[in-house]
């Protein structure tokens, strides 16, 4: 599975070689608009989605696809995938390779709509003339892009049972312009190719997913997402519905039932350091590729033409703002750099059957952190709000212990046999002296009564005898008073202070349109944590 991925951080850096002419089109597109019109509100659970852009192909004759909503890549370059196809766009399309049909014909067209009315579809289809296989690859990077909302896709796949043929519908972010692949993100929604390529793909009887990001690149976010379909059915079969939910730090994959994702990904999911691509626009891609590092080697078993077929194209949006969850609270008490005791779980309550909710934390306590992980099956960062019993969540705080350090005492420093000598041996001007005294105001009272004694001149002699009588109990004393060999004050230091702190829980719903920062949260709570 590394291995697969790894190839595709070639695969997509084939994107480069096309950019500067996805933008020529895309000045003439800019304000092009894809009708909804004739599609219905489409209610899933208590949400109600309401389209928002829709591309249904309803033509009522064959011909080309709209060039004012979809531009096309163009060449026989491999796209850095060593690919074998020469993509085309429709007869005319500005900087067509020259080998691509001049005139219509949906015998040679390798992207048309197929005229079929309100039962119409757009038609890819990668064919072999023999020497050269054409193929077309379509995007919408010209249109303001794409961002959050529910998007999906109605395909019917060609048959990828033997090698040969890659159908995809994917992503790529808006900025890639300006930040490259994979900064920019990238978000396979459908990608399927042969099992018998020399890195096995799902064939016919499933769906591949991935997320790219700048860590991740061509291995893709892991685990990456698997469907397979039930028992009788298949995507070359019948068309199947490929989608995601998408909101602020989070994307939920599905075929054919919104209500049941297969995979979701979040920001959490990402490894240190990684950047969360998606909380920014992208717009849509789809194509089938031939040969290459996934497709494999085409044989005379691999169809021609391979078809797909695309019966819409729609982003939806939610009719309204989903209520937010209500957050309970635990206290947590910890001793810092505990590893028991230190979590707290909440039973969220969420308004029933509006999908999932992603869940995030954050502490002000120094030199920690939290986590969140949740008894989700599909993923530990979310809570699905059909779920019975309620799902939980849970957010361990990590505090970092502190150390405990004291100096060199006295008492490490003269002979043990030493502090067998009375207070008593001393001579009275030392009786008042407290054990607890501290030392430096025992020196600073010392060198007082010597300063007195010296300066009684028929005093000198006794003045030596007291200064060295009181210089021994100095030491001795100083000793004392540091325990007889232990410190009685120790600091602790180097980490999480004492201290009552928060840490705080926020949660994200699927009609989140935020940042993504924690300040855009649906609902948040703060803990209240007490570090020893």
């Amino acid at each position: 599975m590394n291995t697969r991925m790894d190839f595709r951080f070639i695969h997509r850096s084939r994107f480069f070689l096309a950019i500067m002419m996805l933008f020529l089109a895309g000045a003439v597109r800019a304000n092009a608009q894809a009708s909804c019109t004739g599609v219905s509100n489409d209610t899933q659970g208590a949400i109600t989605w309401k389209p928002a852009w829709c591309e249904e192909f309803n033509a009522t004759t064959a011909g080309p696809p709209d060039t004012t909503v979809w531009s096309f890549d163009l060449g026989n370059s491999g796209f850095g995938n060593n690919e074998l196809e020469t993509y085309c766009g429709p007869p005319g399309y500005p900087q067509n390779p020259s080998t691509c049909p001049t005139t219509f014909s949906t015998a040679t067209s390798n992207a048309y709509l197929d005229g079929g009315g309100s039962n119409g579809h757009l038609v890819i289809q990668a064919i072999n003339n023999g020497t050269t296989w054409f193929s077309g690859r379509m995007n919408t990077s010209g249109l303001p892009g794409f961002q959050y909302g529910r998007i999906e896709a109605s395909i019917q796949l060609p048959d990828t049972t033997n090698q040969g043929l890659w159908p995809a519908f994917w992503s790529l972010g808006s900025n890639i312009s300006t930040v490259n692949w994979p900064t920019c993100g990238e978000v396979d929604f459908m990608e399927v190719w042969s099992p018998q390529a020399p890195i096995v793909g799902p064939g016919p009887a499933g769906n591949r997913t991935t997320l790219h990001t700048a860590a991740t690149m061509g291995n893709g976010l892991q685990p990456n997402g698997f469907f397979p379909f039930p028992s009788g059915q298949a995507n070359n079969t019948a068309f199947h519905t490929y989608g995601t939910i998408w909101s602020a730090n989070m994307m939920q994959f599905y075929i054919d039932n919104p209500l049941q994702p297969y995979y979701i990904a979040t920001t959490s999911d990402l490894p240190s350091g990684d950047t969360w691509a998606f909380n920014a626009p992208l717009f849509l891609l789809t194509n089938i590729a031939v040969g290459g590092t996934l497709g494999g080697t085409p044989s005379g078993s691999t169809p021609n033409p391979g078809v797909m077929m695309l019966d819409y194209v729609r982003q939806y949006q939610p009719s309204t703002t989903i209520t937010a969850p209500t957050l309970g609270t635990s206290a947590i008490t910890v001793t810092a750099g505990a590893t028991s005791g230190n979590s707290s779980t909440l039973t969220p309550v969420l308004a029933a059957n509006t999908g999932y909710v992603y869940f995030s934390c954050s502490t002000n306590a120094p030199k920690a952190s939290c986590a969140i992980s949740t008894n989700d099956p599909l993923n530990k960062f979310v809570v699905s709000s059909s779920a019975t019993p309620a799902e939980t969540v849970t957010v361990t705080v990590t505090t970092t212990v502190n150390t405990s350090t004291a100096g060199t005492t006295t008492a490490q420093a003269i002979p043990p046999v030493f502090f067998h000598l009375p207070l008593s041996f001393f001579n009275p001007p030392l009786a008042f002296v407290s054990l607890k005294t501290p030392v430096w105001l025992l020196i600073a009272f010392a060198a007082f009564l010597l300063a007195i004694v010296a300066a009684a001149g028929r005093m000198r002699v006794r003045a030596c005898l007291y200064g060295c009588i009181l210089a021994m109990g100095l030491i001795l004393t100083g000793a004392a008073s540091c325990g007889g060999g232990s410190s009685n004050t120790r600091a602790l230091s180097g980490g999480t202070p004492p201290g009552s702190y928060t840490v705080t829980v926020y949660a994200f719903t699927e009609s989140n349109v935020g940042t993504g920062a924690n300040s855009t949260a649906d609902a948040n709570v703060a803990i209240p944590l007490t570090v020893n």
